[in-house]
């Protein structure tokens, strides 16, 4: 749901950066969890900011409290997600569906989807060898089918103008 920067001034309050379509959404989800579920941090005012919010969590009213927590990932319970429509999906998904190539070649399982800040990442574990990272973009990830298990890749012929598979950075 959202992730936890650096305190933001004295008081307690944190720079968070949220992965919903409304940012300020956050606040409305209830109690969020750390990903083990061990700590949880309730939203109890949150503004705009250059792209994230400051927000002020129960309990922490510290500059070093806050400080703390720098990076802490806050995640919510599935079923607490409204629903999606039809040709939409939550990236949590995608997790453990096989990876094909518009061929229906096999590539192996997704395994994760990031965001370093450039936009979403697709991590891809092949039955052998290193992961994959992919840009999620609709040329890379032309069309996912939850039902069928699957996400299809579209992989580049070619990069820098080497036909060496093995250069392409994948």
């Amino acid at each position: 749901m959202a992730r936890i920067g650096a305190a933001h001034g004295v008081r307690g309050a944190v720079k968070l950066w949220t992965f919903t379509e409304d940012p300020l959404a956050v606040k409305t989800y209830g109690p969020l969890t750390t990903k083990d579920g061990a700590r949880q941090f309730e939203v109890t005012h949150a503004r705009e900011a250059k792209g994230h919010l400051v927000a002020t969590l129960k309990g922490i009213a510290t500059r070093e409290e806050a400080e703390r927590l720098n990076g802490v990932e806050l995640y919510i319970a599935r079923d607490k997600l409204p629903a999606t429509d039809e040709n939409e999906y939550y990236h949590a998904d995608l997790i453990g569906l096989a990876a094909v190539t518009s061929a229906n070649e096999p590539l192996g399982q997704v395994i994760a989807i990031h965001n370093f800040g450039a936009g979403d990442i697709i991590e891809i574990a092949p039955a052998q060898g290193a992961t994959m990272l992919l840009p999620f973009t609709n040329a890379v990830v032309p069309s996912v089918d939850l039902k069928g298990g699957r996400v299809v890749i579209e992989l580049p012929d070619e990069v820098d103008g080497d036909d060496d598979p093995s250069s392409a950075g994948i």
